[in-house]
Order: C-alpha cells, then sequence, then structure tokens
C-alpha cells in the first residue's frame, strides 16, 4: 500500500505510479521526467575501472551518481494510458531524441494529441572526451494536449528551444537525471496557470515539485524508490518554506483530496 506525505499544498506517494495512477483523480498538468530510454541507461551506468567508478565528467563540474534505477523501455506503454486518462491539460515527458517517436506513438495510441517534441539545450554539458564524434548537448521532451478543444499556453508563439546550464547553485546533485530548477520552473510558468495541480508520476528527487512551491502550484508526485522519495520530501518542504513572498498560495482544496484509498497517510 501506498505512503502519503502532504507536505502544504503538495501530496508525495512513494509508490509504483502503474498502481497509483488508477486511484487518482483527474489533474490539470502531468509533467514528468521518466527513466531514461535503455540505450541511454547504458551509457549513463558508469564503467569500473580497476573497481573504481570511472568518472563521466573530467572538466570540474559534479560528476553525477551513476543510473541506478530500470529504463522507461517496456514501462511507457503501460502508464501512458494512465497519464493520458487523468490529464486534463498538457502532458510533458523527458526523454532521450530516439525516443521522441515511441513516445509520440505511445501517446497517440492512448488518446492524446501529440504536438511536438521541445529541446532542452545544456550549454555546459560535458564533452565527448575521447574525440570520437559530438557530444550530447541536448534532452528532449514530448508535449500533447489532452484536453478538449484547442490547445493553450503561456507562451504566445515562442520557439521550443528552452536553454538552461545542468550545473548550478542550487542542484542537489544525488540524482542521476537531475533537471534544473530554472527549467522546471519555466515550464512550469509557461504551460500552467496558478493554482493548478501539476502530478508527476515519476518525481524523483523532486526538481518539478520545487518549482510548484516556488509558483504556488499544488503539486502531487510519485515516486518508486524511498531513497529518492525522501530527498523530495526534505527539497519540497524547504522550497514551500522559501517560497516567494508575492505568490499567494491557492485557497482552493490541497492536492490530497485528489487522492482516493491510497492508506498510510500522514
Amino acid at each position: 500500500m501506498a505512503h502519503v506525505e502532504q507536505i502544504g499544498n503538495a501530496t508525495l506517494i512513494l509508490g509504483d505510479c502503474r498502481e497509483v495512477l488508477p486511484t487518482l483523480e483527474r489533474v490539470n498538468h502531468i509533467i514528468t521526467d521518466p527513466p531514461y530510454e535503455a540505450h541511454m541507461h547504458e551509457a549513463k551506468r558508469g564503467v569500473k575501472v580497476f573497481g573504481a567508478q570511472k568518472r563521466i565528467r573530467i572538466d570540474g563540474h559534479a560528476n553525477p551518481p551513476p543510473v541506478d534505477f530500470a529504463s522507461i523501455d517496456g514501462v511507457r506503454e503501460m502508464v501512458t494510458p494512465l497519464m493520458v486518462e487523468r490529464c486534463a491539460r498538457w502532458l510533458l515527458a523527458f526523454c532521450t531524441p530516439e525516443g521522441v517517436a515511441a513516445w509520440r506513438d505511445a501517446i497517440e495510441d492512448a488518446g492524446g494529441r501529440y504536438k511536438r517534441a521541445c529541446v532542452w539545450v545544456k550549454p555546459d554539458s560535458a564533452p565527448q572526451f575521447n574525440g570520437q564524434g559530438p557530444a550530447m548537448g541536448a534532452e528532449m521532451f514530448v508535449s500533447a494536449w489532452c484536453g478538449a478543444g484547442h490547445s493553450s499556453w503561456n507562451g504566445g508563439g515562442r520557439r521550443n528551444i528552452f536553454t538552461h546550464p545542468t550545473n548550478s547553485s542550487e542542484r542537489e546533485g544525488t540524482h542521476p537525471t537531475e533537471k534544473p530548477i530554472t527549467l522546471m520552473s519555466e515550464l512550469v510558468s509557461l504551460f500552467t496557470d496558478d493554482g493548478e495541480t501539476i502530478l508527476d508520476p515519476f518525481m524523483g528527487s523532486g526538481t518539478t515539485g520545487v518549482a510548484c512551491a516556488r509558483l504556488g502550484r499544488r503539486f502531487i508526485g510519485i515516486e518508486i524508490e524511498e531513497k529518492y522519495f525522501s530527498i523530495a520530501c526534505r527539497r519540497i518542504e524547504a522550497a514551500q518554506r522559501q517560497a516567494d513572498l508575492f505568490i499567494t498560495a491557492p485557497a482552493t482544496a490541497p492536492a490530497q483530496q485528489q487522492v482516493m484509498a491510497l492508506g498510510d497517510a500522514r
């Protein structure tokens, strides 16, 4: 049975999203960073040299921890219909460039309206140290509209390119695929409105929840790994304490009321 922590207007759930999602009511948006595709997981697991973990970066930036969880392959087709069914407006999901087509197909098969792939440019990404080909300087996220009628957002006619450094003073550094708070804050601002509820079925260390806390959005996060769930609880609690004083918390019911029969809430 899932474990639930209520932190202000954020509801954090320790459990498998495939089991938790069917118990949730519909939310305004889903913004999530699922595990990478299998080929990228293998590249990010790291290589051991003489029993020690080989560094991925040698350019002075923090070396990310190796990926220690399963890839999205084999899970995407199971979880996408659950996400589309529970999303009233925008669904954003990060992936590798190679994963865009698979996410598009899964979303369309589930009845969502795929819009387009967007690019996160990482100006401080690691170079290709062996010089054998171009380095990976960007990631993708797919955008889909799950609501009725025409799609709408706060970005007007701007392009689908988002440039944010990976490393900053706010980087937690404990999750191998942590996204920048500045990036997630920009996406929350562009795709959602004040007081709405954002769901992240693959919460990780909680960066999307931190962005929601800063911007006055309600948040529901699901994470299967207890160690990352604990980190997310700590980060989101700190973000709620430090939330911008100019942002007024929504007066409507907290996100916890959208969780049904999960049990073990405290």
